[in-house]
């Protein structure tokens, strides 16, 4: 459906969605497609899932907004939950990915100045080629994608970029002592489910130990569940010091967002140093609380670990049969389409009438179905995207 009105900072691909169900949706017209996308992981638990729509309906006729000017009985529930459900002590809640990105930013340049001592205004935060942590002035300062950045500097400065997976390259830049973090996608997801060599987060861990460095690990996409674990971290026995989370903390009905750490980073955060009106409304943290219940039960993580499987073990034989790559963990997958049957773009529009809504990135069909997917709907995903891929 097109549009004289809305700004094109996107490109959507040609369907029009009115309903859906579970990892299910139907466009105007009636016809059903199996999402593949969920809307970049915020969807983990389906389109309309009936324990969340309850979650936000009682809230709903109760209360929805008191601003942190107050506190209401949702707050500190939640905080609570999301706490233990990390192993952490204490969460800041906020909205979006990209606004927790920014908090865990500050979080870690006031703890570098006020913990670790480095001098005023000399911190640096090492980030990593091909990175997305959101789209605000401060993050696209150190993005590696031209699109992201192109006239929108000047840029911030403060961030230094070593190769992802590199731990040689991330050692040599954590030699500066004015670094005071290490901010990190465990897979990273927009440059197209890029995981990184077995072993590199635990040399992340133990690098950033050593150096009295905070490990921040940007969850939104990896984390509750996706990668068959709670989090990506979760694979290597990894615990980072800071972890962000986003997405499907909302429960894809409301943005929920919250950095969550121990008290010996949070802590830095006095009264006024930073907010947010919406951050931790009562609406949202009253899905939240819904979403760490439905994890707290393992359940989800090992359906997706066992759906993820599937997936995997089905893509995996298409490889040099119309695929060149298949990349990821879990229920998350980055398809790389061999170069005669077209570009990731152009397979996902194809695929668009056989059912199946995926979404390219960076030269991968992403694919991330919802946690409550079938056995059966993983088949035929698998299925259709051969007989796209064959002709």
């Amino acid at each position: 459906m097109g549009s004289s009105h809305l700004a094109r900072n996107y490109a959507p691909l040609p369907v029009t969605i009115v309903s859906g169900q579970g990892a299910w949706v139907r466009d105007v017209e009636g016809k059903a497609y199996l999402d593949l996308l969920c809307a970049y992981s915020a969807l983990n638990f389906g389109h309309c899932n009936e324990r969340l729509v309850a979650a936000a309906e009682r809230q709903l006729r109760s209360l929805t907004l008191t601003s942190r000017a107050f506190s209401h009985d949702q707050l500190e529930p939640f905080c609570a939950e999301l706490a233990a459900l990390c192993g952490k002590d204490a969460v800041l809640p906020m909205n979006t990915g990209a606004e927790a990105v920014e908090t865990a930013i500050k979080a870690a340049r006031r703890w570098g100045y006020e913990v670790k001592g480095v001098a005023p205004d000399r911190a640096r935060i090492v980030v990593f080629e091909n990175n997305f942590h959101g789209r605000t002035t401060t993050i696209v300062s150190f993005s590696s994608d031209p699109d992201a950045r192109r006239n929108y500097g000047p840029y911030a400065p403060g961030f230094v970029t070593v190769p992802f997976g590199d731990a040689g390259a991330l050692a040599e830049a954590l030699a500066d002592d004015d670094v005071v973090a290490v901010l990190l996608e465990p897979i990273q997801g927009e440059a197209g489910v890029l995981v990184p060599p077995d072993g590199y987060l635990a040399a992340v861990r133990r690098l950033c130990t050593e150096r009295n460095v905070l490990f921040v690990a940007d969850e939104i996409q990896t984390g509750l569940g996706r990668t068959g674990r709670t989090f990506a971290c979760d694979h290597e026995e990894v615990v980072p010091d800071i972890y962000i989370l986003g997405k499907a903390l909302g429960g894809g009905i409301v943005p929920l967002s919250a950095v969550v750490a121990d008290w010996d980073v949070l802590g830095v955060f006095t009264p006024g140093s930073h907010g947010s009106t919406f951050g931790g409304n009562a609406l949202a943290c009253a899905v939240g609380r819904e979403v760490v219940s439905m994890l707290a039960t393992g359940e989800p993580q090992q359906w997706a670990a066992e759906r993820g499987e599937q997936l995997h073990v089905g893509l995996a034989k298409l490889v040099g049969d119309g695929v060149a790559e298949v990349r990821g963990r879990g229920l998350w997958a980055g398809v790389v389409p061999a170069r005669e049957v077209g570009t990731a773009y152009e397979v996902c529009l194809r695929l668009l009438d056989r059912g199946l809504l995926g979404k390219d990135a960076h030269g991968a069909i992403r694919m991330a179905p919802a946690l409550v997917v079938e056995e059966a709907d993983i088949d035929w995903a698998v299925e259709r995207l051969s007989e796209e891929l064959h002709g």
